[in-house]
């Protein structure tokens, strides 16, 4: 590899296969970016993979925090809001299609999404891949789909496919032997490029009704078979399975959580239980759905515009979102001038 690439560069060359570079210098350096806008920053952010963004938060000492996007506008008003990653949301990137959350939309149809997302933002994205749409072949496939388009992670839960999702009340969860969803993140670690690609091991055995020693159980065997983190997942008011899980946990690895439905908890009480990331998961799209709901009805009722003016945003504020001044100079320098 010659010298004339920088050091980010030279990181990424180093974990590509070795076949890539039998290739001219043009070919070569074609690739370099492509890699280095997807994975790296394309828009003055961080000099990091964004894989390796996602891999410091998940081992700081500090809590950190992730937002849900579903759609390159919304991924670029998380990253403006300051958040420091994404979280590709499989309820809201259905239902901004208006399928439900039944893996209904294929995994190619979501790849599309987040491609969408990575490439309009310089932060990391945590994909919600369900179960890996299918057994360990179909999840490995994925995280090599996944590393093409600068995903920085897949977060997989040990549920049948498809998949139900986990906050319906009375519906039944099957789960994935211990022994199948290890073998499975086994796979997706041997076959990611990118040492820094994270897997997260979601377990759902509090959704399912299994208890804290099925969880522990789960949690100890998926981290022995190389998860990156473990998401504990729970569907109570009050945060009492994730506060025992904690406890048993006694710190063996990052554990994430998902606070939808005890977010009256303080956020101060996931700092001093060890959490290491919190996941707000849907709160974009629910936002979303009600100011759309809302407008709707308005528009509809009184038969105008007038009275929502003060309700939307600009025009030109969503061409900003476009990014679309870097069209108008693009436009000055390469169209021939008349």
């Amino acid at each position: 590899m010659t010298s004339s690439f920088s050091k980010p560069l030279l990181e990424i060359l180093s974990i590509l296969p070795k076949q890539t570079w039998n290739s001219s210098l043009t070919q070569q350096k074609t690739l370099v970016g492509i890699c280095q806008c997807r994975n790296f920053s394309c828009h003055g952010g961080s000099k990091k993979r964004k894989t390796t963004q996602l891999k410091d938060m998940l081992t700081s000492p500090d809590l950190e925090f992730i937002m849900e996007a579903h759609n390159g506008l919304s991924a670029k008003i998380v990253q403006e809001a300051g958040f420091k990653g994404l979280w590709g949301s499989g309820l809201s990137i259905s239902a901004q299609w208006g399928v439900r959350d039944s893996n209904e939309a294929s995994w190619t149809q979501v790849v599309g999404a987040v491609e969408f997302m990575s490439d309009a933002t310089d932060i990391p994205l945590l994909l919600d891949a369900d179960t890996g749409y299918g057994n360990f072949n179909n999840a490995r496939r994925l995280v090599r789909k996944l590393e093409d388009r600068g995903i920085a992670g897949a977060c997989m839960e040990d549920k049948l496919f498809p998949k139900t999702n986990s906050l319906h009340d009375g519906r039944a969860q099957p789960l994935a032997t211990i022994e199948e969803f290890s073998l499975k993140i086994k796979a997706c670690k041997e076959t990611q490029h990118d040492p820094d690609f994270c897997i997260v091991a979601r377990v759902e055995a509090f959704i399912a009704g299994w208890g804290l020693e099925e969880a522990l159980r789960r949690a100890e065997a998926y981290r022995n078979a190389g998860a990156d983190a473990i998401l504990m997942h729970s569907k109570r008011k009050d945060p009492s399975e994730i506060e025992a899980f904690m406890k048993a946990w006694k710190n063996q690895g990052p554990v994430v959580i998902v606070p939808t439905n005890y977010y009256t908890t303080p956020t101060s009480h996931f700092r001093d239980m060890g959490v290491s990331m919190v996941i707000w998961a849907n709160h974009n799209l629910r936002a979303s759905v009600m100011a759309m709901q809302s407008v709707s009805a308005k528009i509809y009722k009184e038969q105008s515009l007038e009275g929502i003016q003060n309700q939307v945003t600009s025009v030109k504020e969503i061409f900003r979102l476009q990014n679309d001044q870097e069209l108008v100079e693009a436009e000055k320098k390469y169209l021939p001038s008349n």
